[in-house]
């Protein structure tokens, strides 16, 4: 009998406040979009299985663990337990705000420290708001291929790349595993079989802020 799935892997989803993490976690577990909703405060956390197919055989499954983390600064110290064990990461970025795109450094700083080998897919979120912009595309390419990220712009209100985003990580993250590049046994940020190495789960917690996508 085949496993329920193949791998579990945990995704952190980091960014500033208010550059849409909520939603993209939403739509993508829910198929929802939100545009007013309370501000995260601490983590959120979804979960969805998803399949990857190989060359030969069965699709590998992929059960996603995510948690979206807040982006205010009083809660960084918070967050940052939430990225022992991560092998994914979105890094988000509002493309109408160009200090949620300055302020990108930082992040990736605090993952990288977290775990060299995190597969980090950079995300422009908002598309829908093109009129907007104050950050290009090129711009976005330009500090992925610098950082050696991946990278797509999305939209969580029209459901925009979205699921692309998930899955492409996580072939990248198969493919590092499948490379010895991860490692399955590791009690950092490897993944095995049925086995997330992080911490206990936590409830989600909010108040009474109000964020919009």
């Amino acid at each position: 009998m085949s496993a329920q799935h193949h791998y579990l892997l945990k995704y952190i989803i980091i960014g500033d406040t208010m550059v849409g993490k909520s939603c993209i976690l939403l739509r993508f577990i829910d198929q929802r979009f939100i545009p007013i909703h309370d501000m995260t405060v601490g983590v959120e956390f979804g979960n969805k299985t998803i399949e990857i197919p190989k060359e030969a055989g069965e699709p590998l499954k992929l059960k996603l663990q995510i948690w979206d983390t807040a982006g205010q600064e009083q809660f960084r110290s918070i967050t940052r337990s939430y990225y022992r064990g991560a092998v994914g990461a979105l890094l988000v970025y509002d493309i109408t705000r160009r200090e949620s795109f300055d302020s990108l450094e930082g992040w990736l700083k605090d993952t990288r420290a977290a775990d060299a080998n995190m597969v980090i897919m950079l995300i422009g979120n908002k598309t829908d708001l093109g009129y907007r912009r104050r950050v290009t595309k090129e711009e976005g390419e330009e500090f992925a291929k610098k950082h050696g990220l991946l990278f797509m712009e999305t939209s969580a209100k029209e459901d925009k790349g979205i699921t692309e985003a998930f899955e492409e990580t996580a072939k990248m993250i198969i493919k590092k595993v499948e490379a010895g590049e991860i490692d399955v046994d590791s009690g950092n940020s490897g993944v095995k079989r049925g086995v997330l190495a992080t911490d206990a789960l936590k409830d989600p917690k909010k108040d009474a802020q109000k964020g919009c996508c």
